[in-house]
């Protein structure tokens, strides 16, 4: 299966992440969880990369809503380059994902997914507007 990524989606990271002996589950493929987990170190790393670090006593992103298809097999040993995505900023959110390839089969799309991410003031655990320099990135 062909995976096409809609012009609308903006490219903004991309990282290796290797292949762990222990991401493998009995079936001798990673685990589906890891992949969520490649996910979520992605979208870590290009939030650190940009400044955006949560404050507890201020505001940041959360997220509200992830998904991920799987499309081909991870195997054991091997790295994966994951490439993040952003797109339809809205008031409060905005959306992140992202493919994942073997590093050595470069095209050859193995899994999609991504999240919802809204923008939180934590001490009052309210949504607020994303703010202008977050919006400008993701736009």
């Amino acid at each position: 299966m062909k995976f096409e990524i809609p012009e609308q989606k903006k490219l903004v990271y991309q990282m290796l992440i290797p292949i762990r002996w222990g991401d493998m589950d009995a079936m001798n493929h990673v685990n589906n969880t890891i992949y969520f987990r490649y996910l979520e170190t992605c979208r870590i790393d290009w939030m650190n990369s940009i400044g955006c670090l949560p404050d507890p006593q201020g505001e940041g992103p959360v997220i509200v809503n992830a998904f991920c298809n799987f499309y081909k097999q991870l195997e054991f040993p091997g790295d994966v380059l994951l490439k993040m995505y952003v797109s339809d900023p809205g008031r409060t959110t905005f959306e992140s994902w992202g493919t994942m390839e073997r590093a050595d089969q470069p095209g050859v799309i193995y899994a999609a997914g991504g999240a919802t991410t809204i923008w939180v003031d934590f001490p009052k655990q309210k949504a607020q507007a994303l703010p202008d320099w977050m919006r400008a990135i993701v736009s």
